[in-house]
C-alpha cells in the first residue's frame, strides 16, 4: 500500500493541500516523502494519544487530561499552520519538538517511570523522526536531547522514590503492567510502520529512478545509433568527446560515386510519395551492400550515392571492396524487381588517391570528404555510360590483377582535360566468387 499523493497545484485549496501532505510541485522525490511521512506520523500518534487516554480512563486511573488536550492541540495547531504557510521547515521541527516533550510532561504530571509506564518510550519518535525527516547526521542531537531527558526522569524519580509530598496519581500495578505492554508495542510499532513506509516508498523511488536510467540509456543508444548512421565510429566517438575540429587527411583512399540514370524523367510523373519509397529501397538495399563489403557510406546527394573505402579500419583490402559494391550494386538493380520497382539504371565512377575528411558546421553537420579525387570521382561518373562502370589510372592498377577491364579509353572530364579511365567488367574467372560482370 502506498500513500503517495501527487503534488497539489500552487494554487490549491486548504483541503487539497491537506490530502496531498502540502507537497508542491517543484517538491523532489525525497522531500514529497519526508512531508508524506510526517504527516502519516502525525495522524498516527494523534490516533494512539487519543486511544491511549480512553483506554487509561476506562480501566480506571483518573487523572487530569489537560496535557495530552494541549499535545493533541498543539499538533494540530502546528498543522494547520503548515498548511496554511507551506513552512515545512519549521512544520518538522515542532512536531519533533512535541513528539520528544510531550511523553515526557504526561510522565511528570502523573508521577514516575512506574506509574506512567515508560510512558517517555513515545519520545523515541522524535530521533527516530529526525533521521527520516532529517538525515543521520542530524539525528544525533533529538537522540541525545531524548537520553539526557531519560536520566533527567531517572534522577528526579530517584531523589523523590521516598518523598511522601510529591503527587502521585495512585496507578493499579495491572494497570500499569497492561500499559507497559501497550506503550512498548505502540511506540515499536509506530516506529516499524514509518521505517517500512519510508523503506517501501524510497524503493518504490529507485525503481523510478532505474526505469528512467534505463529509458535513458534506451535513449542514449538510439541517439548513438542514431550518430553512427551520420558518421563513422570513431568521428562519432571524437564528437561526443567534444572535440571541436574534426579533420583528417588520408594518402591514399578509394572514392565511388553512383548516379541513377534519368532519374528526372522517371520522377516526372511520380508522386513525391513513390519517389521517395523508390529513392529509399535502392539506396537502402546500396547501404546493405557497403556495410557488407566494410565500407563508409558518405551520404547521397540527390539521386546519387556516395561511398568510400580507406577511411575507416573494417576492409585493408578497400579498392577490392569497392569494386566488389560496385558490381554488386548493377546485380542488385538488375535482379531484384523488390528493389528497383522503377527498373532503375546506374552510372558508377571509382577513383583513387589522397581526400580529406572531416565534419562541417555546427547544426545539421554533415561527413564529407574534398580533394581531388573526390572531383574525379564525380567527374567520371559524369561522362560514364548507363549500366558501366569507369575506374581511374591508379584503381586500375591496384586491382587489375583481380578484376577484367576493357581497353582504355581517352575521355574528356571537365577542369580535368583528358584522361584514360577504365571500365570495369567483372571479377576475372578464377577468383570470380559468383560475381556478374557489369553490362
Amino acid at each position: 500500500m502506498t500513500l503517495v499523493a501527487p503534488p497539489a497545484p500552487n494554487n490549491a485549496g486548504f483541503v487539497e493541500r491537506l490530502r496531498t501532505a502540502g507537497i508542491e510541485p517543484g517538491d523532489s522525490t525525497e522531500l514529497q516523502l519526508n512531508k508524506q511521512l510526517l504527516m502519516f506520523a502525525t495522524g498516527l500518534a494523534s490516533a494512539a494519544s487519543m486511544s491511549w487516554l480512553a483506554i487509561y480512563w476506562a480501566i480506571g486511573p483518573q487523572f487530569s487530561v489537560t496535557w495530552p488536550y494541549l499535545f493533541q492541540l498543539a499538533m494540530a495547531g502546528n498543522l494547520v499552520l503548515y498548511i496554511l504557510t507551506r513552512n515545512f521547515d519549521f512544520f518538522r521541527v515542532a512536531q519533533l519538538t512535541l513528539f520528544l516533550f510531550a511523553p515526557f510532561v504526561i510522565q511528570w504530571s502523573i508521577g514516575n517511570f512506574i506509574s506512567a509506564s515508560g510512558i517517555v518510550l513515545w519520545g523515541l519518535l522524535a530521533p527516530v523522526g529526525a533521521i527520516l525527516f532529517f538525515g543521520v547526521r542530524e539525528s544525533l542531537a533529538w537522540f541525545f536531547a531524548w537520553i539526557f531527558l531519560i536520566v533527567l526522569s531517572g534522577i528526579f524519580d530517584y531523589l523523590l522514590a521516598d518523598s511522601v509530598s510529591r503527587p502521585l496519581i495512585t496507578v493499579p500495578v495491572a494497570t500499569s503492567i497492561v500499559f507497559f505492554v501497550l506503550n512498548f508495542t505502540a511506540v515499536a510499532t509506530m516506529i516499524y510502520v514509518l521505517l517500512r513506509f519510508s523503506t517501501q516508498e524510497k524503493h518504490k523511488a529507485q525503481a523510478r529512478l532505474e526505469e528512467a536510467h534505463q529509458l535513458l540509456q534506451t535513449e542514449q543508444e538510439r541517439s548513438e545509433k542514431l550518430l553512427l548512421n551520420v558518421l563513422p565510429a570513431p568521428v562519432a566517438l571524437r564528437l561526443k568527446n567534444n572535440e571541436q575540429s574534426i579533420a583528417d587527411g588520408f594518402a591514399d583512399a578509394t572514392v565511388m560515386f553512383a548516379d541513377i540514370v534519368n532519374f528526372t524523367q522517371v520522377a516526372a510523373n511520380m508522386t513525391p510519395g513513390q519517389v521517395f519509397s523508390m529513392l529509399n529501397n535502392v539506396f537502402s538495399a546500396f547501404d546493405d551492400l557497403a556495410d557488407q563489403f566494410g565500407l563508409e557510406k558518405i551520404k547521397t546527394i540527390g539521386d546519387a550515392y556516395m561511398v568510400a573505402g580507406g577511411i575507416n579500419t573494417r576492409n585493408p583490402d578497400y579498392t577490392a571492396a569497392i569494386a566488389d559494391l560496385a558490381l554488386a550494386m548493377h546485380e542488385v538493380l538488375e535482379r531484384d524487381f523488390s528493389v528497383n520497382t522503377a527498373n532503375l539504371e546506374i552510372r558508377v565512377g571509382i577513383a583513387t588517391g589522397p581526400v580529406v575528411a572531416g565534419v562541417v558546421g555546427k547544426k545539421k553537420f554533415i561527413y564529407d570528404l574534398w580533394g581531388d579525387t573526390v572531383n574525379l570521382a564525380s567527374r567520371i561518373t559524369d561522362e560514364s555510360l548507363p549500366c558501366m562502370i569507369h575506374c581511374d589510372a591508379a584503381t586500375h592498377h591496384r586491382i587489375a590483377t583481380r578484376f577484367d577491364f576493357d581497353e582504355p579509353e581517352t575521355i574528356h572530364l571537365k577542369g580535368k582535360g583528358d584522361m584514360k579511365v577504365y571500365r570495369l567488367i567483372g571479377r576475372k574467372a578464377a577468383g570470380a566468387g559468383g560475381q556478374t560482370p557489369a553490362r
